[in-house]
């Protein structure tokens, strides 16, 4: 689905969706490739869903947040995917996304950092494997 084209809430009926029952959607690795009024687009259809739906997607750190090494591992990664025509076009300041969404009507939102992610998830794994720092998950409950 193109969410640059096509709206959620046109493409999920096709599929057999119903809007009626409580529904989680997983939307990870998307948002950095979309502009901010397809994520609008996406986000206020999750907020029409009934109560205990919920929307995880993970997004990227506003650049000009990060470390230094962040930024340089960004702006790397960044010329990578635009070379292979998928340029970053979004990314968010964490409290401001968490504000805007609580404010918008979703009634809980988690936002999850590396840092905090690594602790819960990776901690005790040996093979170093850890979430970098460009990301957040974030979990809005409607």
């Amino acid at each position: 689905m193109d969410f640059e084209t096509q709206t959620i809430a046109g493409g999920l009926p096709q599929a057999g969706f119903d809007p009626g029952k409580a529904t989680f959607i997983s939307w990870l690795g998307v948002t950095p490739y979309l502009t901010k009024r397809a994520i609008t687009d996406t986000l206020k259809f999750a907020l029409a869903l009934p109560r205990g739906s919920a929307i995880v997607f993970d997004y990227m750190v506003d650049p000009t947040l990060l470390s230094p090494p962040a930024r340089r591992a960004f702006d790397r990664l960044a010329q990578w995917v635009a070379a292979t025509g998928e340029p970053f076009v979004s990314w968010f300041e964490p409290s401001s996304l968490e504000n805007l969404l609580l404010q918008t009507g979703f009634r809980q939102v988690t936002d999850l950092g590396p840092e905090t992610m690594n602790a819960r998830y990776f901690q005790n794994r040996d093979d170093g494997l850890r979430v970098g720092s460009l990301t957040h998950v974030m979990n809005a409950q409607v």
